[in-house]
Parts: C-alpha cells; structure tokens; sequence
C-alpha cells in the first residue's frame, strides 16, 4: 500500500521535470523564444499530472521498471473502425474476450474524435479533439473501455492527427469569421502571390483531388489544405497551436490511451521555399512531445506515421540521446510484400529486410499487411528501373493484377485516387479479396487462396517488430461493396475495405474446415510461437539467405542458441531449396525437413534447426 501511495507523490512529477527542463526549455525558447508561454506550458503540464488518475501513475510506474515493454514478442496489433466492428465503444468492451481470443493485446482504435460526416476523411479531420463522436459514445466511455482493455492486458493506441483540424473546428470557424488570433493559427493568406510561391516547392499529395496545397475560401482568403480542402494546416510556428495541440495530447493521455499515433508527421512544420516536408523542426516538435509524455505520463509511447522506406525514416526515432518515436511504421515492406506477390520476384523485398536487418536493434517497426488505407505503390524504382521496369508501366502491372486483369491472377481490388493523367493509381481491397478468396469457386481455389492469405501473414509476422492485423482480416472477410450506394462513401474505394465486421465469419471460424477456421487458427497458431521463441525478440540478429529462385524468400533469425529460417514461396510453380546444413523441424506442424526442401505453390514455413 505504502508502494502504491508513492504514485501520487508530487515530487515524482519535479524530479521528471528537472531531469527534462533545461532542454526542454532550450527548444522551446529556440523554437518560438517566449518565456511566458513555456512558463504556461509546464504549469498546464503539472496540472495534468495531477489529474491523472491513480490506476494510470500506476500504470506509469509499472511501464518505467519495463522500459522496454513495446519490443515485447508478445505484442499483437490489431486495428479496427469502432463503430464497424462493435456498434460504439460499449459494444467494443463487450467483445474483448474475442480480441483476445485471436491474441490480440494492442488495439487500435481507428479515428473516433468528433468529426462531420461528408468531410471527415475516416475521422482524420478533427472537428474536436476532447469529444467523441456521439454515435460512438463518450469519454465517459472511452475511459472505462481503456480501464476494461488494461484488466485484460490490452494496449490501447488511438490517432493523433496534429497537422490539421477539421475546418469544423472552432478554431476554423472563428478564422474563417476574420478573428486574427484565429488565424494566425493556421496559414491564411490574402496574396495569391504567396500562394503560387509555396506551390513552387510543395509537391501534391493527391494531385486528382484538388488543384494544389491552398484552397480559397469565400471571403478572398486562402488556407494551406495539404490533404483535403476541409482539413486545414495548422501552423506550429505559432507557439499557442503548439501549446493547444500538447493539451489535447495530455487530456487524452489521461483518458487511458497507451500508444498515440502521430498522423502525418513529416509535414508539422512549413517553411516557405521547401517542400514543407522533413524539415528539422519536425524533429524538434517531436523530441518536445516525447519530453512532455515522460514528465506526464511516462507510460504513454509515441507511434510514428511516416510513409517512406525504413531506412530513411531512422531519423524519427531520434538518438539514445535524445529519443523521438518509440516506433514507426514499417510502410514500405507492406507495399513491397504485396509487389513480390504480384511479379513473384522477393529480390526487393529481400534488399529491403536486410537494410532493416542492419540497423540498431533498438529500432522497433510496426508492421502489417493491410490497414484501413490504401496501397500506395512507394517502391524503389532505382533498383527496380535498373532490372528494366519502368514506374508508370510498373504500376499499371501492379494495379491490373490486382484487379484481376491479369491472365491468372485471382485478386480482386479497386483503384483509390486514380490519376489517368498520369497512370498512377494506388490499390484497395481486403486481404482475402486480394488473396482469390472471392473469386474462389472450386475447393483447390479455396485452398490455394487461404493458402496465399496465411503465407502473407506470416511472412509479414516472421520480421522484427510488433505484428499488426487489420480487423476481419483474421477471419478472412472479403471486400464490401455496400459503400457504392452510400453517398458519403461512393467516391472513396477505401471503404471497399472498412466493411462492417462479419460475426458469422467468427462463428464459421470455430470450424477449421472453413476458410475462416483456417485463416484464425493458423494466425492463432503463428502468433503462439511467436511468443515462444526468444528468436522473435526484438533484438534478435536477421537475415535473409540467397535462394535459387527470385520467387523465393528465406529468413534466419537466431538468438540463444536457437536457429529459426522463414521460407516462403511467391510463385505458383513449386520451388526447391537448399538451407545451410543440418535439420529442420516446421514450427506449425512439427514435421522433420531435410536442408533440401521443396515449398509448395503460395507456402511459407516456420523452421527451426535441430
């Protein structure tokens, strides 16, 4: 009891702020050089402290003696729309024992701020940061969901989208009413001069979905939209946006959210003449934001989005110094994955493990097959245009197999934002759907697609990182076309994906007969070895091993004397190869293997050297 009491202590707070203060302060002042608005952030920062309820500075406790929980190989993702899988946050608590069931112990909760129905770009654009939508409930609700999920050992991750508000924000509204204060906290301009100036330099997200990064409003006025015209940029070198947004931050913290998703991180600082996107003080925003989380509530981890290569997004991890993102996405294997499927070529992705393979250890990816996005084709077309495949005509192949215009392909997708000026196009569709389970009709279909479905998963889980599943994707559900008729959806194949959850899939999936009761036991099956063998740990040395066969892909992982190999065949044609010496025993099934094997069409295998 005595232990526990200590929680509250307030000079457990002073002690975090002391250790932080002094370069705290410096990046502050460096960033925005006012004194009284960093007095103001620390005096908020204890008030939030003490707010926190007792469970959480608990919670904050137990996670500083385990520093290292996130790399657990224990983790399993899984990420899901509220509302599609249960109802609203109540239906959500009364299926935990499902979410569990299926190994998951990290939920992600898709967006479920309030937000306006017709712009809300899947609730990424953010009309009030401190209320939930209504048909999802409250943060009454939110609160006992996330006190339920940690009963149960359940992590509890939500997005943070702090590039841009809604242009129903209050803030928006009282901008777009001519109030200064307002908007000076975004980019409102009323030279079209300085408009064109920033376009000069600023590359288009979507380039078919507005005519460049401003849109003008009604009143002569224009504002920064890098995504959407009703999502406006917020200017972070206001320090009231920055100070504002790490409130938020904090009040929803405290609501008993573990893991925050920072959206769109790249693009938080604008500066004009460059591409408003990498910039420097991106980083110092977020080395300020890891800082606070630590003073505040230390249990609480930083999930950073940045779509581009793992390589190249190190930078947003920080240094042992002075770390930034406790982990990022790993975005780049997920598209990569999906190119090897359709070209049956693993050499890039087989490039692209062993550069991850080569980085510090502490570095933690969190990687999936599939999300509630869409399939952008961000490969590395270097390589690929030295082996003499073109970008636009690369995409145009990867896109049609996708479709099933392919002569033997059985995927069945739908093109997002196709641009038809320039080829480009990026891909949806549900794993299954782009697997062949839809287009199934024959039992050696059925097979052949579960087959490809498991193998996918389990090269994606056979990587270091913490796994994530994308909801209905663990009872292989196939792609909704119920959105067409929708009005707020049609024009978004996204939602092609973001179908409502198919619990008769879940009762199917006590039968593992069924492509259902494959796909859940044989992910149940996968996530349970991973958990036992300590060469999943997050520090465990990987490699790839050079195969006769570009379709093939084999990984070695070892730690503590146990040698484990992930082979997995890309190809409809049955591959052969050599492993270095010895014997193998599968993980799945528990069959012997010599180091000659042979892998069946679409089959991955789990070995371990005996």
């Amino acid at each position: 009891m005595a232990k526990q009491q200590n929680y509250e202590k307030q000079d457990l707070f002073e002690q975090r702020l002391a250790h932080h203060h002094d370069e705290l302060r410096w990046l502050y002042m460096e960033l925005y050089d006012n004194g009284s608005m960093f007095a103001e952030l620390c005096d908020q920062m204890r008030q939030f402290w003490k707010e926190r309820s007792k469970a959480l500075k608990q919670r904050d406790a137990q996670r500083l003696e385990e520093a290292d929980w996130y790399k657990s190989r224990d983790l399993l993702g899984m990420m899901l729309y509220i509302d599609r899988f249960a109802g609203n946050m109540k239906g959500v608590e009364k299926k935990l024992d499902y979410l569990t069931s299926a190994g998951v112990n990290c939920l992600h909760l898709m967006p479920f701020l309030d937000t306006v129905e017709g712009r809300s770009d899947g609730g990424y654009a953010v009309a009030d940061f401190r209320t939930v939508r209504k048909d999802l409930g409250s943060m009454e609700d939110l609160e006992q969901l996330t006190t339920a999920c940690h009963k149960q050992g359940i992590n509890v991750c939500m997005d943070f989208v702090m590039n841009h508000t809604s242009c129903d924000h209050d803030w928006a509204k009282r901008a777009l009413a001519g109030d200064g204060e307002y908007m000076s906290r975004y980019f409102f301009f009323d030279n079209e001069a300085l408009v064109q100036e920033y376009e000069k330099t600023v590359p288009q997200v979507f380039p078919t979905t507005a005519p460049g990064n401003f849109t003008k409003m009604d009143n002569g006025y224009w504002v920064m939209t890098t995504f959407y015209p009703y999502q406006w940029d917020l200017n972070y070198r206001n320090p009231r946006v920055f100070n504002e947004m790490m409130y938020n931050f904090l009040y929803l913290a405290n609501r008993g959210i573990d893991i925050m998703r920072i959206d769109a991180v790249p693009y938080i600082w604008k500066e004009l003449g460059t591409s408003c996107r990498n910039l420097p003080r991106v980083h110092t925003i977020v080395r300020l934001m890891r800082m606070i989380g630590e003073i505040v509530c230390p249990s609480v981890i930083l999930l950073g989005e940045v779509v581009m290569e793992p390589v190249k997004v190190t930078p947003y991890f920080g240094t042992a110094e002075k770390p930034e993102c406790h982990l990022l996405y790993n975005v780049t294997s997920m598209c990569t994955i999906w190119n090897t499927l359709a070209t049956h070529d693993a050499r890039l992705l087989k490039g692209q493990l062993d550069s991850v393979g080569a980085l510090p250890k502490e570095f933690v990816f969190l990687n999936y097959l599939r999300c509630h996005d869409d399939i952008g084709w961000g490969l590395d077309y270097d390589t690929l245009a030295s082996w003499g495949m073109q970008q636009t005509s690369h995409k145009q192949y990867l896109n049609d197999f996708f479709l099933g215009r392919t002569p033997g392909s059985a995927s069945r997708g739908q093109l997002y934002n196709d641009d038809i000026a320039s080829g480009d196009a990026r891909l949806c569709g549900t794993t299954a759907s782009l697997c062949g389970l839809e287009t199934a009709k024959t039992q050696e279909e059925y097979n052949q697609a579960v087959g490809l479905d498991l193998m996918l998963h389990s090269m994606m889980m056979f990587q270091s990182g913490i796994p994530m599943l994308y909801n209905g994707d663990e009872v292989g559900q196939l792609n909704d076309y119920s959105y067409e008729q929708n009005p707020h959806y049609a024009e978004d194949s996204r939602y092609l994906h973001r179908g409502q959850m198919r619990w008769d899939l879940v009762e199917q999936a006590k039968d593992t007969t069924t492509p259902a009761g494959r796909i859940f036991s044989g992910l149940n099956t996968l996530t349970q070895l991973r958990r036992k063998h300590p060469a999943f740990d997050a520090d465990a040395p990987y490699t790839t091993l050079d195969t006769p066969h570009q379709s093939l892909l084999a990984i070695q992982r070892h730690k503590e004397g146990q040698t484990l190999v992930g082979v997995f065949n890309f190809d409809l044609q049955p591959r052969s190869l050599e492993l270095p010496q010895g014997a193998y025993r599968c993980l799945q099934t528990g069959k012997e293997y010599p180091c000659q094997l042979e892998l069946a069409p679409y089959q991955g295998l789990w070995l371990e050297q005996v």
